[in-house]
C-alpha cells in the first residue's frame, strides 16, 4: 500500500493509467468498473491501481470523512461476486490535514480477463472503456501463460466432440456474458470458450475444467469425479445399505439434479407444534447447509485422483468427504476465515451458474442455520492430509419430535411405549373421548393417557381444532375443550 507521501505526490500528479480519483461515495458502478480495469492491467507493467475517493481531479481534498459503513462496503466488492475471478485488493483509510481519502489498491490479476458483470473494462491512459477483441485477446494469452492450476490446464486429447456444446450455448455462456456482448460476439465458441478460461488455443482443446463442467462423459478422462451417494442403516458403514445413487455426468447437468436430490430425498422436512394453534418446520438435515457443504466439496476436491466424493448419510448424521485436503493459504487454525481456490475456474462456473452464493462466508451461515435448525454444528475434520471431511449430525429437534425414530434407534428407549395398532384415526378418536370425559384435560394428562409425545399430543389437537372438530374454550390454562363434531 501507499505511504503518506507518495499519495500526497501522487495528488499533486494525479493524470496516470493507474491511477482514478473521484469524489463520490456511491457509484458503486464506477468504482468496480475501474477495480477491474486495474485488475486487468492492459500495458501489462503488473504495476498497482490505486482508486482514491475523497478527492477532486485535480488532486484538491473534497473535506470527505470515512466510516467504518464506507470501509466495510469498499471491502465487500472483492467477495460479492460481481467481480470474476475476484480482484487481489485491499482497502485503507489516510487522514490528512484537509480531509479523509480511501485508497483501494488493486493487484494485476494472474488471471485475466477479469470481468465485471459479464463485461472485460480496462484502463487506456487516464481513462476505462470495455476491451476491443484484440485487447481481449491478449488478456486471454496472459492468463493461458499464468496457468498454474489443474482445472484450467489443457485436457489433451480432447477435441471440442467432447463437450456438450448445446449446453455451453444454453446454460452458460448466457449467465456468463451479458446478453448484448454475446448477441454482438461473432468469434467461434472456441473463442468465447477459452477468453472464459475454458479452451486451450495453443493445444486446440479443452481445459480440464471444460470437461468437467460441460464433457459428454468426463469419466472418460477423469475416473473420480463424481459424487457417490449411499444411505447405510445403522451407524457405521457395517449396516445394511438401503440407498445409493452417483452423479457422474459433468457438473453442469448434474449440479441441478444433487440440489434437487438433497432437498426432496435427503431433507425431510416435517411441521411441529409449538402451541395448539400454531406449528414450525424443522428437518433433519436443513435442505441449505447441506446443499452448501456438498457444494464446497465438488468446488474445492482434487479432480486429479480416481477418488469420488463420499456423500454418505447414517441414522445419526451425514458425513461429506472430498479428495484433497486444505489448500494453499488455508490451515486448520484460519479456517474457515481464510479462503483459497484448487479449483478458481469450477469455482467461477459455479458461481455463474448460481450454486455458489458468495465466496468466504458460507461455513458462517451454514452454522447458523444447523443452530436455528436444532442440529449442532458442523464438524470439520482436518486429520487426513489428502482428504477433508466435514460430518453434520442430525436435528435433535427433528427426532425429540418423534420423527424419524426408526432411523435413530438410540432415542426409541426415550419415547413413550406405544400400541403399534394404533392409526390416526384411533388417537383422535381417544382424543375426543377423554375430552367428553373431562372437558377441562391438559395437554400433559393426554399424554400420559395415550402414551403419547407433548409434540404428537400438540400435532392432533392443532389439526383437529382446524378441521373444526374440537374447540377450546378460555385462556390457555385452565379453560376447556369443546366437542364440536365427532
Amino acid at each position: 500500500m501507499l505511504t503518506q507521501k507518495q499519495l500526497v505526490q501522487i495528488l499533486g500528479n494525479p493524470e496516470s493509467y493507474n491511477i482514478e480519483i473521484t469524489t463520490s461515495t456511491t457509484n458503486m458502478d464506477k468504482f468496480c468498473q475501474a477495480i477491474c480495469a486495474f485488475s486487468n492491467d492492459l500495458p501489462g507493467d503488473d504495476k498497482s491501481g490505486y482508486l482514491i475517493i475523497g478527492a477532486e481531479d485535480n488532486g484538491k481534498l473534497s473535506g470527505l470523512r470515512v466510516d467504518d459503513g464506507l470501509l466495510l462496503k469498499m471491502t465487500n466488492i472483492r467477495t460479492d461476486g460481481n467481480i470474476l475471478p475476484q480482484p487481489v485488493m485491499t482497502v485503507e483509510r489516510f487522514v490528512l490535514e484537509g480531509g479523509d481519502l480511501l485508497v483501494v489498491e488493486v493487484k494485476p490479476s494472474e488471471f485475466p480477463p477479469v470481468r465485471y458483470r459479464g463485461r472485460i473494462w480496462v484502463r487506456i491512459g487516464p481513462r476505462k472503456s470495455i476491451a476491443s477483441e484484440a485487447e481481449e485477446k491478449i488478456l486471454m494469452e496472459r492468463r493461458i501463460s499464468n496457468i498454474r492450476t489443474f482445472d484450467a490446464m489443457p485436457c489433451i486429447g480432447t477435441t471440442f466432440a467432447d463437450i456438450d456444446i448445446n449446453l455451453v450455448r444454453s446454460e452458460f455462456l448466457p449467465k456468463a456474458v451479458a446478453s448484448e456482448i454475446l448477441a454482438d460476439d461473432k468469434r467461434p465458441l472456441e473463442e468465447q470458450l477459452a477468453s472464459l478460461g475454458f479452451f486451450d488455443l495453443r493445444y486446440n482443446c479443452p481445459t480440464n475444467g471444460c470437461i468437467i463442467l460441460f464433457g459428454g462423459n468426463p469419466g472418460r478422462y477423469f475416473p473420480g469425479a463424481y459424487v457417490q451417494y449411499v444411505r447405510f442403516k445403522g451407524v457405521d458403514r457395517a449396516g445394511e445399505i438401503i440407498n445409493e445413487h452417483k452423479f457422474g455426468n459433468n457438473l453442469c447437468h448434474d449440479l441441478i439434479k444433487i440440489d434437487a436430490f438433497v432437498e426432496t430425498s435427503v431433507s425431510q422436512k416435517r411441521p411441529i407444534p409449538i402451541s395448539v394453534l400454531r406449528e414450525e418446520t424443522v428437518a433433519n438435515y436443513p435442505y441449505w447447509a447441506t446443499r452448501e457443504l456438498l457444494m464446497n466439496a465438488i468446488m474445492h476436491r482434487d479432480y486429479e485422483t480416481n477418488a469420488p466424493i463420499q456423500f454418505y448419510e447414517y441414522d445419526d448424521r451425514i458425513e461429506i468427504q472430498n479428495p484433497g485436503g486444505l489448500y494453499g493459504k488455508v490451515s486448520p487454525e484460519n479456517f474457515p476465515n481464510v479462503s483459497d481456490y484448487r479449483n478458481p475456474f469450477i469455482a467461477e462456473a459455479m458461481k455463474i451458474l448460481g450454486y455458489v452464493n458468495r465466496f468466504s462466508r458460507g461455513v458462517y451461515r451454514v452454522q447458523k442455520e444447523l443452530t436455528e435448525n436444532g442440529n449442532e454444528k458442523a464438524e470439520f475434520d482436518f486429520s487426513f492430509v489428502t482428504a477433508f471431511r466435514v460430518i453434520e449430525k442430525a436435528s435433535k429437534r427433528y427426532y425429540d419430535a418423534g420423527f424419524g425414530a426408526e432411523r435413530n434407534p438410540q432415542e426409541t428407549h426415550k419415547k413413550p411405549t406405544r400400541n403399534p395398532q394404533e392409526t390416526p384415526q384411533n388417537i383422535r378418536e381417544r382424543i375426543i373421548y377423554e375430552i367428553q370425559k373431562n372437558p377441562a384435560i391438559s395437554g400433559r394428562e393426554l399424554e400420559a393417557l395415550l402414551g403419547r409425545t407433548s409434540n404428537s399430543i400438540k400435532h392432533y389437537l392443532l389439526q383437529m381444532n382446524k378441521e373444526g372438530i374440537i374447540s377450546h374454550e378460555g385462556p390457555t390454562k385452565g379453560g376447556r375443550w369443546v366437542v364440536l363434531k365427532k
